[in-house]
Order: C-alpha cells, then sequence, then structure tokens
C-alpha cells in the first residue's frame, strides 16, 4: 500500500480496522470466554500462538504473530475480575431500545441512559446485553456484545454484531444465544405499541471495561502497511529517513553548549538522531540523565538545518559569474516584488519561518528569534504513562530549551489527554482552551466572533512546537484533525510498552522516530499469561535491539553511590557504567559512618518466613521482614531525623501484601500523617523515581528455595537502584541464593563485608553496643569498586544468633513465576 497522505485514505483505513475489530470482538459468546479463562488459569491447555520474533518477512507475517496475540489480550481484559466488585465491572441496569437499525451485519441500538444515576460511560466502552437479567447463579440464554458508539443527552448509542451462532448443548438439542436476540430486535423495529411489545423493548446491560486503548492499538497494527519506515520495524534494518534526507547539523554555539553540559554517551545520542536515522535507540539505565538528554535532543533537532544549507561558502566557490545582464533577469525573478507585490504577503510558505517562534505557558503571542533557520520541525513526544510523560513536561517547563545562539527559551507546547499532574495545569489543553476562549468572549463583546471550542483546540495544536502526550491518547480523534503532522516522534520508557501501542504515534506521518528507555528495566504490562508466554510483553525497543539494531547507551550516572553502582552496572550493564565527576561526594551521608547504614547493605533475616494473603492468591507478605524495617526506619530517623521525609526515604516491595502492610503499621504509628513520613509503594511503583535512601523488602522466605517473580531481573534491577545514598535489602538469605542473580547479590554484599545476620530477638540488632561495632573503620574503608562474583567471601557479619554461614541452595520453583505483582 502507498504511503498515506490523504486524510481521507486514513480515515477509510482506519475505519476498515475499526470494523474487523467490532465483529472480532463482538462476535465472541461471553460465557464461553469466562470458561476458557478458567482453563487457562489451571494451565489446562496449551496456547497455539505464534511467538514474537525479533524479524519478519512482510507484513502478513508482522499480521499473523501480533493480532492473535492482541485479541487474546482482549479477552483477558474481559474477562478478569468480573467476579469482584472492582472499578470497571457494574450491576445490571433495565433499558429501554429507542431505536433499532440493520447496516453491514452490525445493529445499531439507541437505548436509554439516566446520567443523575451516577452511571459513567465512553465511546468503546464494552457492555453484556441480555434479555434476561444477569445473576451470578444463573446465566441469560440470550445475550451478546455491544459497544458504546457515542453518548447522547439521555441515551447510549451502541453497536452490535450478531452472527448467529447454533451451540451443541446435548445429542439431540441445539441451541443459540443470538437467535432470540436477533429476534426480538427485529421485532422492535416494528411500531406496535402494545404493553406486551413494550415489554419487549427493554433489555438489560452490564458494563463491563473500556476498550479505548487496545482499539487505538489495533487500529495502528492493522495501519502498519501505510508507514514509509515498515521495513525497518519488520526487519530491524538501519535505514535513514528518506532519500534526500542529508544529515543535519546544529550552529556552533548549540554545539559548543553541548560539548560543555553534556557527557560524551548523551551527545553521541544527539549525533546520531542528526543523522537522521529513521529509527534512533537511546538506552538509559539508571541515573544515567535520560529526561536531560531527552531534552537536549529536542533543542537539537528544533535547531538544527540540513548540512547543504550550511554550506554556503563551498557553494559560492563554485557558483559560476553571470553578466551584469543574467544578473538584472536573474533579481527580478527572485525578487517580484521590486516590480510588484510580494507573494509572501499572500501567501505564507507552509513549512516556512517567518522569524517568529511560539513561546510556552498561557502566552499567545510569538515570540521573535533571531533565527536563520529554514525549517520548523515539529514534535510529538510520548510515554506509555501520565507520571512518565509529566516529569518530561515539568523539566521543559522549569530549564526550557537552548536556540540556535545557545540561549534558554521556552517553546510553544501543549499537554493533550486526561490526568495530568496539577503541576503543569499552565499548558495542558483543557486550560489553553478555556483561556483563549475567555479571550475570544470578550472579543466578542467588541464585536468579533471565535469561541468554537473546537476549532479553539485545533488551533493550539497547530500553533504548539512540541505536542505531549500519552501512547494511547495520540491515537485519539484530537490529534488527528490537527491540520499539520508531526515531523518527529520521541518515546520515553518505551520499553514499558507492547509493540501495537508503540505503533499507535506512529501513524502521524513522522519521518523520524526515538525511542528511549531501557529493556533491563520493567517490562510493559500484559493481562493475558497466554500473550505474556508467546512474548507479547517485547516491547518495540526490545525486538530491534535483539534483532541487532544499534543502540546507543547512556552510560554517565548521577544518582547512586559508586557502591551501589557496582553491582547493577556489572550484572545488566556489562560493567559499563560510568560515574559522573563527583558523584561519591555528593551521595556520601553522615550515616554512612555505620556499616549498617552504608551505600548497600543486605540483611539476612534468616528465622524468618513468608505467609499467602488469604484473599489475594499469589499475595506474600512476610511479618517479620515488616518488624525488622520498621527497626531500621526507627533508629535511622531518630538518629537523623533530616530522613523523617517521604522525599528521603522509601520502602519498595514487589508484594501488593507487603506494602499494603507497610502502609497499615505507618498509619498505626502516625495516622494521616504517614505519607509525609516515608513513600511506601511496590516495585512497579517506582520506576523512574529515585531517594536518599530506599529499603527493599525482598518477602520470599521458604524451605523450597522459590522465589515466584522476584526472580526477574528487571524487578531486581529497578528495585536497587532507586537510592543516591543508601540501599538496604532485607530478605532471606538461603532462599534468595537458590537464584543465580541473587546469589551473586548477596555474595557481592559478603564481599564488601556488607552482609549482616539478623536472628530474634531483632531489636538486639540496633543495641548500642552493637552499633559500636559497626562504625566504619579504616579496614572497612578498602572495600573493592567493583568485587568478582567467584572470589571467596570473608566472614559474615553475625548478631543475636548463631555462627552458621551455610546458606544453602534451593530448587528454583518455576510454577511460581506466575504469582502477581
Amino acid at each position: 500500500m502507498a504511503i498515506i497522505d490523504n486524510g481521507k485514505l486514513q480515515e477509510e483505513v482506519e475505519a476498515s480496522a475499526v470494523a474487523r475489530f467490532h465483529k472480532i470482538i463482538l462476535g465472541w459468546d461471553y460465557k464461553q470466554l469466562i470458561n476458557e479463562d478458567a482453563r487457562k488459569n489451571k494451565k489446562v491447555t496449551k496456547s497455539k500462538l505464534s511467538v514474537v520474533k525479533n524479524t519478519y518477512k512482510d507484513v502478513d507475517d508482522y499480521y499473523e504473530t501480533f493480532e492473535p496475540l492482541l485479541l487474546e489480550e482482549v479477552k483477558s481484559q474481559i474477562s478478569r475480575d468480573q467476579d469482584s466488585e472492582e472499578e470497571g465491572a457494574s450491576a445490571p441496569v433495565m433499558r429501554l431500545v429507542m431505536e433499532c437499525s440493520e447496516a453491514d451485519g452490525f445493529h445499531t441500538l439507541l437505548v436509554s441512559h439516566e446520567h443523575n444515576k451516577g452511571e459513567k460511560f465512553g465511546p468503546n466502552d464494552l457492555l453484556l446485553l441480555s434479555k434476561e437479567k444477569v445473576e451470578k447463579s444463573s446465566f441469560p440464554s440470550s445475550y451478546g456484545f455491544a459497544i458504546v458508539e457515542n453518548l447522547l443527552s439521555n441515551q447510549l448509542r451502541l453497536r452490535m454484531y450478531l452472527a448467529e451462532d447454533v451451540v451443541q448443548i446435548t445429542k439431540n438439542t441445539r441451541s443459540s444465544r443470538t437467535k432470540q436476540f436477533i429476534q426480538s430486535l427485529s421485532n422492535m423495529r416494528s411500531h406496535i405499541t402494545s404493553s406486551a411489545a413494550l415489554e419487549k423493548k427493554f433489555v438489560f446491560s452490564v458494563k463491563l471495561c473500556s476498550l479505548s486503548t487496545i482499539i487505538r492499538e489495533y487500529v495502528a497494527l492493522r495501519s502498519i502497511s501505510s508507514l514509509p519506515f515498515k521495513d525497518s520495524i519488520f526487519t530491524a534494518a538501519d535505514k535513514s529517513c528518506g532519500s534526500g534526507d542529508d544529515p543535519w547539523k546544529i550552529s556552533g554555539p548549540l554545539q559548543e553548549y553541548f560539548t560543555e553540559n553534556l557527557n560524551k554517551s548523551q551527545k553521541e545520542a544527539i549525533d546520531v538522531g542528526l543523522s537522521r536515522r529513521s529509527f534512533v535507540l537511546i538506552q538509559g539505565p539508571p541515573g544515567t540523565g535520560k529526561t536531560q538528554t531527552i531534552l537536549s535532543i529536542l533543542g537539537a533537532i528544533m535547531h538544527a538545518t540540513p548540512a547543504r544549507f550550511q554550506s554556503k561558502e563551498h557553494e559560492r566557490k563554485r557558483r559560476v559569474q553571470m553578466t551584469i545582464e543574467d544578473k538584472y533577469n536573474h533579481w527580478a525573478l527572485a525578487s517580484p516584488w521590486i516590480l510588484g507585490v510580494n507573494p509572501r504577503d499572500d501567501i505564507m510558505p507552509e513549512d516556512g519561518d517567518d522569524g517568529f517562534f511560539p513561546t510556552s505557558g498561557n502566552e499567545m503571542k510569538p515570540e521573535v528569534v533571531n533565527t536563520n533557520r529554514k525549517y520548523r520541525i515539529r514534535v510529538l513526544v510520548c510515554a506509555p504513562s501520565n507520571s512518565a510523560l509529566d516529569e518530561i513536561v515539568l523539566r521543559l517547563m522549569t530549564s526550557g530549551l537552548r536556540d540556535e545562539n545557545a540561549q534558554t527559551y521556552k517553546p510553544k507546547i501543549v499537554r493533550i489527554g486526561l490526568h495530568a499532574h496539577h503541576s503543569i495545569t499552565s499548558v495542558t489543553l483543557d486550560h489553553l482552551v478555556k483561556q483563549r476562549v475567555g479571550s475570544a468572549i470578550d472579543k466578542s463583546k467588541q464585536g468579533t466572533t471565535g469561541t468554537d471550542a473546537d476549532s479553539i483546540r485545533t488551533s493550539i495544536l497547530d500553533e504548539s512546537a512540541i505536542v505531549f502526550s500519552t501512547l494511547s491518547f495520540s491515537g485519539s480523534p484530537l490529534l488527528a484533525k490537527s491540520t499539520r503532522g508531526f515531523d518527529v516522534v520521541i518515546i520515553d520508557e518505551a520499553a514499558q510498552a507492547v509493540e501495537p501501542a508503540t505503533l499507535i504515534p506512529l501513524a502521524t506521518r513522522c519521518k523520524q522516530v526515538f525511542l528511549v528507555g531501557d529493556p533491563k528495566q520493567l517490562a510493559a504490562t500484559v493481562i493475558s499469561t497466554v500473550a505474556q508466554d508467546s512474548g507479547y510483553g517485547t516491547s518495540m525497543f526490545e525486538r530491534l535491539q535483539k534483532a541487532g539494531y544499534p543502540v546507543n547507551m547512556l552510560k554517565t550516572q548521577y544518582r547512586m553511590h559508586p557502591e551501589i553502582r557496582s553491582f547493577p552496572s556489572k550484572a545488566f550493564y556489562e560493567e559499563a557504567l560510568e560515574d559522573g565527576a563527583d558523584i561519591e561526594a555528593q551521595t556520601t551521608r553522615d550515616w554512612h559512618k555505620y556499616r549498617c547504614f552504608g551505600p548497600f547493605c543486605f540483611f539476612d533475616i534468616h528465622e524468618g518466613k513468608e505467609s499467602e494473603h488469604p484473599g489475594a492468591t499469589g499475595s506474600k507478605v512476610n511479618v517479620d521482614e515488616v518488624e525488622f524495617v520498621l527497626l531500621i526506619y526507627h533508629k535511622l530517623v531518630t538518629m537523623y531525623p533530616e530522613l523523617k521525609s517521604s522525599s528521603q526515604l522509601a520502602i519498595i516491595s514487589p508484594y501488593r501484601y507487603q506494602v499494603k502492610t507497610f502502609e497499615d503499621r505507618f498509619t498505626q504509628m502516625f495516622g494521616k500523617e504517614a505519607e509525609e513520613m516515608v513513600d511506601i509503594n511496590t516495585v512497579d511503583g517506582f520506576q523512574g523515581r529515585e531517594k536518599d535512601v530506599a529499603i527493599f523488602s525482598c518477602v520470599r522466605a521458604n524451605d523450597a528455595g522459590g522465589i515466584g517473580f522476584l526472580s526477574n531481573s528487571r524487578r531486581m534491577n529497578v528495585g536497587i537502584t532507586r537510592a543516591k545514598s543508601s540501599v538496604l535489602v532485607v530478605g532471606s538469605a538461603a532462599t534468595l541464593k537458590s537464584d543465580p542473580l541473587w546469589k551473586n547479590l548477596v555474595e557481592s554484599a559478603e564481599k564488601r563485608n556488607r552482609l549482616f545476620k539478623v536472628s530474634k530477638p531483632m531489636n538486639d540488632f540496633f543495641s548500642e553496643a552493637n552499633l559500636e561495632t559497626m562504625k566504619v573503620t579504616e579496614k572497612d574503608m578498602d572495600i573493592p569498586d567493583a568485587p568478582g562474583f567467584e572470589d571467596e567471601a570473608p566472614p559474615v557479619t553475625n548478631f543475636g544468633g548463631d555462627d552458621d554461614n551455610d546458606f544453602g541452595d534451593g530448587d528454583q520453583d518455576d510454577a511460581a513465576f506466575a504469582e502477581e505483582d
């Protein structure tokens, strides 16, 4: 298929993809889905789905892999937690069918909807419709899925696809779940007004979930054949943006600024971007200045020009001298306004730069910029989550960008979508629209018009040099209405998105894509275990990297004390991480004079045992670890009161029930102020964040050596790299050493004399006498920077228990990988 430049053709492709999606999803049998999901949870069935590969032959090969996996994810989204009272599911509601029509195989229903009853619906919400009320004890005989197309004042417009299916009940009887429904809908189109007929015009509905995000992913997947760089996606081929796209260059002052303020790997990332490669992959390990690199890339690509425009001197040397007559003729053609009207006064060039550059914030007037740029690059910046996106927005609002003169300025930006952080409200689209509408109303009182909100939204989007959006929202109709596409798309945390989600912003006619993330940290969340086992959680970033696509890794870290950096650098990044200038001095703290509060410590609670939450399958708790972590916290904040703040100290655990237990205990101690005292969250909730001190509770402690999804190396990497000055790991060494990676971490602590055995009574560990013995000596200061994993370990410090250092190696519990976070 040819590249889609025509908006109408784009709409046709999207409409076709949506219709295909609707026919598939709305044709499913809900009861069958629930039964199928139960069999998957029991691991009764074996998946026949294709596994995600590193490369693909063509579009069909790509579809055949990703479409079934995406549909498996839809199935899991529909069927999960429907027996619970969690948000998403709803009680059955009786609705009057106002209208019913049929076209292209779909039934369209207009049903009653009462706002005042607190019902909340949005486009693409999935409902279960039935002729009888859905009860937990019984299931209706006639039912079908419906999807919300749009909302009217007091009505819902629904779409159904009722392909007549026949189910074998017994050897002699057959039943159809849709035949009765189709018949009743046919009767609804009649104009009989008897009470019996009116009764037939009622249906029951249950809201199941929203499919907005996954529909956008599906549309992006089905539209991939229109992307100009699809071959790079399929084959991981390293290509330029297209023919005639020479490398771009930045001005001397800006180049000098980057040289003075960025490290080598950051500058290399910018240079690769300016080389006009279609895909630029930038890996940002913890603390390596990923956000700063993104802002520098924005400044570079927005103030770069093709190299050929910076070769004026070379061109002048090659120029043929013209006669005076030829010069006059040339001047007349080049400057027609000498004899008439300047054409620029009538028609401004579509991609020109008239010497004005829009500003950020709420100012609607342009900012004069001394520039000789002939191009204005427009950028879309995306991230999988609102929090990751808003971090970049806030940093840009705070520090701005550098122009070609290396001067700070703030380009006009807009943040679209929902749930923006309050700190960036001034650049959200809703805020800017309200401001512009208010201004337009004032003008209308003076005789001017222009208060249409839709046109104002489009105008704000078109004026903005940088648009910020989550991956999902970048596929919303709002951006589709924009008259201008995007030259460049930058996706932050790209390794945390499934591939179809990454495809959504690529349909904006962009020429270049920056994928910024770290495949060694947390991956995308995938609900379906079947899809997960088939590699659906593999991001495009990781897939291209595995296929051999070149990756620029940021190597200088500015967050962690060198002792914290040491292990993850060796375990995850082939010892490539380097420490920024003076980072050791910047992260050394007073409490480091005690070995038990040093930069990296492991506390072995070898008498503790895990237990399982009675109401949450797979969610573990370890009460002994909870008690010891509370002891650590109390001793630290007593001796160093500055740590009694959630901005300074965090408690992290991979299990939600352990997190909940910590939250309950701190609430008991501090009441409503608990959240201000300490930040408590799961590993997943801490990705991208940092604290001065982080206490990591591993939870797992059992005789079988099973550590479940704690064996996920990405989860470990995130958990132990959140701290700037001290990371204190609390766990069972014997259990954790059943996993090779955790064994290396425990032994790394042993080699540095930073492993402490803790026995009951645990409060003896922090007695004055024991603390005195743990003061750092000159011998303790002689610690290898990056200890090997094979060297013999020194004696382990032991307090309050026996001197048995035999940790043992348990067998890996493979079944535990299915546990939930």
